[in-house]
């Protein structure tokens, strides 16, 4: 009864993406997952749903709470994780950066198109040499005359192919700290000069987003686009903190996914002349899938609350997406395992959200990572430099 605790207006949202999902998502997303193509019908689609820019207040933004932000991409995921991934890097992360780093002006210039989604975001930390250890990143800008000139690789950034609005972040060469950048297309839809991608292909998961390496060869780079706020990796890390706790959000909807599919299956495949769900086993997965897909929920609806009240801390975040990371993984597994030889098959969908939890149990900081950002906390003792 989860249900109860929510809001009318997150019920509508949750309802109104959950439809969206149903209808526009599930059943086409397949065929694109398996050619690693991206659904670009679907994206005006996701504009009519006014959810881009989550809990961003003002701007064209919906300002929904952050428990609806999380209903989203419950739903949203639920459908497809490719889908979520492209709208959490936009949303999240892109737009969620310039309302936490950028001064007045730049959120007037930037976020009202983005919330529209006419304008499509994409976000640059992670490095071939840095994904774990991204504060070590080795991305420069130096200033030059009025503006700045970047230039580094960057590795796995999602959308980065076709979007218009690029935020960069780089060590800045003369004092060494972390600083925010925008990279935006020019009026003929063309981006910086020196600014070229490289679609990564052979993905195990997440297979519908676009997810390429940037190369950055003396990008030039305006003074109105270095982020007023973005100064140091500490400002880096209040954007990873805030979306980190959407991922643990993502991985419910792909459990609840599996889990959906695994009972309506077992409810109707016929074995040893009656259906599965009729044996101790099955009933026994199944009752222990809804019992960690509602210890996910309660999970990160607390953290929620705790994120409006502004008291959510980064190793809270950490908490919640380690644990709901590793929980939805077994679940799809356990789903996987309940649909036996069909379980494999992208048709019964479950083979789609089994792969894609594998990428979200190592996007937004490995479970790993997670654990020893949890351990330093409780101990007071850094394991990692």
């Amino acid at each position: 009864m989860i249900d109860e605790l929510l809001t009318d207006e997150e019920r509508e949202v949750r309802d109104r993406v959950r439809a969206f999902a149903d209808a526009e998502v599930i059943p086409i997303i397949n065929e694109y997952w398996e050619k690693a193509e991206f659904p670009f019908e679907l994206v005006p689609k996701v504009a009519e749903l006014s959810i881009a820019g989550g809990s961003i207040q003002g701007y064209g933004c919906p300002g929904m709470s952050h428990v609806a932000a999380g209903l989203c991409a419950i739903e949203m995921s639920r459908g497809d994780g490719s889908l979520n991934t492209f709208f959490g890097v936009h949303s999240g992360l892109a737009m969620g950066t310039i309302d936490i780093c950028g001064s007045e002006e730049q959120k007037q210039r930037w976020l009202p198109a983005m919330a529209r989604l006419e304008k499509i975001g994409a976000w640059g930390l992670t490095e071939p040499d840095h994904g774990s250890d991204s504060v070590m990143l080795e991305t420069t800008a130096r200033r030059d005359g009025d503006g700045w000139v970047l230039n580094g690789k960057k590795r796995w950034i999602g959308n980065a192919t076709f979007a218009d609005i690029v935020i960069i972040w780089a060590r800045d060469v003369e004092d060494g700290q972390v600083k925010g950048f925008v990279l935006e297309k020019d009026e003929n839809g063309e981006h910086h000069p020196g600014y070229t991608t490289e679609l990564i292909k052979g993905k195990m998961g997440k297979r519908a987003v676009w997810q390429p390496d940037i190369y950055l060869e003396d990008v030039y780079v305006p003074a109105g686009n270095k982020l007023e706020g973005a100064n140091s990796f500490k400002d880096t890390n209040k954007v990873l903190t805030a979306t980190r706790g959407g991922v643990a959000w993502e991985a419910i909807g792909h459990a609840i996914a599996a889990y959906e599919a695994a009972l309506q299956y077992a409810k109707e495949r016929v074995q040893f002349g009656k259906p599965i769900a009729s044996f101790q086993l099955i009933q026994n997965k199944l009752a222990n899938m809804l019992a960690e897909i509602t210890n996910m929920q309660l999970m990160v609806y607390r953290l929620s609350q705790l994120q409006e009240q502004g008291k959510m801390t980064g190793p809270m975040a950490s908490l919640a997406k380690m644990n709901n990371a590793k929980k939805a993984k077994q679940v799809c597994s356990d789903a996987r395992d309940i649909m036996g030889g069909n379980g494999v098959l992208l048709e019964y969908h479950v083979a789609r959200h089994l792969s894609d939890m594998e990428i979200v149990y190592t996007y937004e900081g490995t479970d790993t990572i997670q654990s020893l950002i949890v351990g330093r906390d409780v101990t007071g003792i850094s394991a990692f430099v």
